[in-house]
């Protein structure tokens, strides 16, 4: 029952940074920022977000229709990219359908579709007849989509952990197949624009009017953004890059911010590291959380200059994604992936000047290097904190 390191076999990112793993790429070594003036809702707040194009104009499939909504149609253009379905049929006709877990994290799942079904009730005050579709009003209506749309019949769980949610979802599914619950797990996470999100951040006072700024002395909060990524894990796979371990942890702090010291982050970083049995120097990257709101950031840039050597290369992607909540933890993950298989380490779009508590470790511009070992951080509200360690594929 001893943990043991699992391949990615397959995985796919989509964003306001590309969809597709080499239209991420493009834009990481171009350093071409992808986050737009806010025109989303009726009443636009002032702020950039990270928008997928063409969603509103998107269908689904024939047979999936009933699941249609944003945050499925996303879901959808994931699992389209980059040969994903492909590989999971391949995985399919290995081990059985059954025998393949689904395990998806969100923050808001199709809370869009209810929004919009509220703005459009009928004089009897029902939801319109095209919304009364239950399904997508409820939280787990991204991982029953998932399952349906790749065929597949085994466990399917829905993680709602806040910014955390799509990198916990690695841990539950190592666990799921260490314990003989499954041979292989999806893994991913899904989350739309929605006016929930915009309106519930800005009221916390945490949107940023500009552009975001991670680990910036001038940086005024968040940008908002929407994407969907997948992965495959299997324990038996012969290629792709390594899941080496996890670390998990809840600060028990506050409702919102992080705990002061970063007890919680430091608990889920040191975890991450025992169980991949690697040393802070053998870190080569580190995506970091990097929301650009402000304690965050100064919690986070005293965790990686406390625990990590100058040489060590971190960075926040969030000036290229936006903060895509439930999906940011897959998305960060498949940036980690594309820095070991490619050598790219991006460094922090619109960082200007670093806040003094930042170490040499957080870097502003790319580099080219040899990348062997990477960790991806996130960290969620309600101090639900998740730390994932990856390897390159030779290791």
């Amino acid at each position: 029952m001893r943990f043991q390191p699992l391949r990615i076999s397959a995985f796919t990112v989509c964003s306001a940074a590309g969809a597709g793993r080499q239209a991420t790429l493009d834009s990481l070594q171009a350093r071409s920022g992808s986050l737009t003036p806010n025109d989303f809702g009726a009443s636009p707040l002032p702020t950039w977000i990270g928008r997928v194009p063409g969603l509103e104009s998107a269908a689904l499939p024939d047979g999936l229709s009933q699941w249609d909504c944003r945050n499925n149609r996303l879901a959808w253009r994931g699992l389209v990219s980059d040969g994903f379905i492909d590989a999971v049929k391949a995985a399919r006709a290995r081990y059985g359908a059954d025998r393949i877990a689904v395990v998806v994290g969100t923050s808001t799942s199709s809370i869009g579709a209810s929004e919009e079904a509220y703005t459009r009730l009928d004089p009897d005050g029902r939801y319109p007849a095209d919304l009364r579709r239950s399904i997508i009003h409820t939280p787990h209506s991204i991982g029953d989509f998932v399952q349906h749309a790749l065929g597949l019949e085994g466990t399917s769980v829905t993680v709602a952990t806040a910014c955390s949610s799509s990198a916990k979802v690695f841990a539950q599914a190592e666990r799921m197949i260490r314990c003989g619950l499954a041979d292989a797990a999806v893994v991913g996470g899904v989350d739309t624009l929605c006016g929930s999100v915009l309106f519930g951040f800005n009221s916390l006072e945490l949107v940023s009017p500009d552009r975001c700024q991670p680990f910036d002395v001038a940086r005024r909060g968040i940008n908002l953004g929407e994407a969907a990524g997948f992965a495959l894990l299997e324990r038996e796979a012969t290629t792709g890059s390594w899941l080496l371990g996890y670390g998990e942890s809840n600060d028990a702090h506050h409702m919102s911010s992080p705990h002061p010291e970063g007890r919680g982050a430091r608990l889920a970083l040191q975890e991450a590291l025992k169980l991949a049995a690697i040393q802070p120097g053998q870190i080569d990257y580190i995506n970091l959380h990097g929301t650009a709101s402000h304690k965050n950031d100064e919690v986070e840039a005293l965790v990686v200059a406390e625990t990590f050597p100058e040489s060590t290369f971190a960075s926040s992607t969030k000036g290229w994604t936006g903060h895509t909540l439930g999906a940011a933890g897959i998305v960060e993950a498949a940036i980690s992936l594309l820095a070991l298989e490619h050598g790219v380490l991006p460094g922090t779009l619109n960082l200007n000047t670093p806040d003094p508590v930042c170490g040499p470790q957080i870097r502003r511009e790319n580099a080219q290097r040899d990348a062997r070992r990477a960790l991806s951080f996130s960290f969620g509200f309600g101090g639900s904190n998740c730390v994932l360690a990856f390897g390159r594929s030779d290791l």
